[in-house]
């Protein structure tokens, strides 16, 4: 397998993910929600995510370089890891999902390291639009930046829980409800298609084993002393 074929799907992934992003960050204010094609199920709700997944925070400000940081050691060790498996030959379709991984998680790190360098401030109560490069410098420092967010699919609405279920009885279930973007998409596809399809991509080469000739002769020499 040619790894320009791997560094061409990783390289879609970010141009796609960070086109959509800064397109989001400098049209957008925070809460700025639109309908896609007028489908209630599909819409671009822009939100920012300080933390991990699902907006999960860790540890205030110093938690912050740290979750960055970690991101970043990650994504470095990804980058060995991805020419291993292309070096020895793993499943094609393994290696493509350990590249949208990979993507993904590039993706995510560039907005977590930069943005909040290169952009303004998305201050949703004056409904402000970010500037992208702006004079005044961005909105923090270096590793504190924002994962921007926005593709949402509220597919069910409108229902609640039974008042029996445990922890969320009564309140309102929605599904889909996490606003996501395009790398945590390819990190989720690569992810599931790895555990879907793992027995393909990790099938161990069964041991050929050499049939016997039948047709080679063998001669028995007696020697008879008198």
């Amino acid at each position: 397998m040619k790894s320009r074929n791997v560094i061409f799907l990783i390289l879609l992934i970010l141009i796609i993910d960070q086109a959509f992003k800064i397109y989001i960050k400098t049209h957008f204010f925070i809460g700025h929600e639109v309908k896609v094609l007028g489908l209630n199920w599909f819409r671009l709700h822009f939100v920012e995510n300080e933390g991990m997944a699902w907006g999960w925070k860790m540890g205030g400000d110093w938690g912050k370089v740290a979750l960055t940081l970690f991101r970043l050691v990650a994504v470095i060790a990804g980058v060995f890891i991805l020419r291993d498996f292309i070096r020895k030959k793993y499943h094609r379709g393994f290696i493509y999902c350990s590249a949208l991984i990979f993507a993904g998680a590039l993706g995510n790190l560039i907005d977590s390291m930069f943005y909040g360098l290169i952009f303004s401030d998305s201050d949703p109560y004056v409904q402000n639009v970010a500037q992208l490069f702006p004079k005044l410098g961005g909105y923090t420092s270096f590793l504190h930046g924002k994962v921007v967010d926005m593709l949402y699919f509220p597919i069910i609405t409108g229902k609640h829980y039974p008042s029996w279920f445990p922890f969320w009885g009564g309140e309102e279930f929605e599904f889909f409800r996490p606003v996501f973007n395009i790398a945590d998409a390819a990190i989720s596809v690569g992810v599931i298609a790895i555990l879907i399809f793992q027995n393909k991509f990790f099938k161990k080469h069964e041991e050929k084993v050499q049939p016997v000739n039948s047709e080679v002769q063998i001669e028995d020499k007696v020697q008879v002393v008198e």
